[in-house]
């Protein structure tokens, strides 16, 4: 059986990083079509990822962090 407090951390945690990412790109004047075809994913996973509704995998992270031109502690607000 699933436990409903793991589940809503993980939501939690999803869409903190989500609104982090957007707050890195904005900061940097971008679009999230800019953002997402640097990455060479579809906007609406992109979209998708600053909404907290999926998490990018590993190396969508390490994309993410060259086309933001960020460190892992900053992209993670560490």
């Amino acid at each position: 059986m699933y436990n409903n407090n793991n589940i809503n951390e993980s939501n939690k945690v999803a869409i903190h990083f989500g609104a982090h990412l957007k707050e890195l790109r904005e900061e940097r004047k971008l679009s999230q079509k800019s953002v997402s075809e640097k990455l060479g994913v579809a906007p609406s996973t992109y979209a998708n990822w600053e909404q907290g509704r999926r998490e990018p995998s590993i190396a969508d992270i390490y994309r993410v962090l060259e086309v933001l031109n960020v460190d892992a502690n900053e992209l993670f607000d560490l």
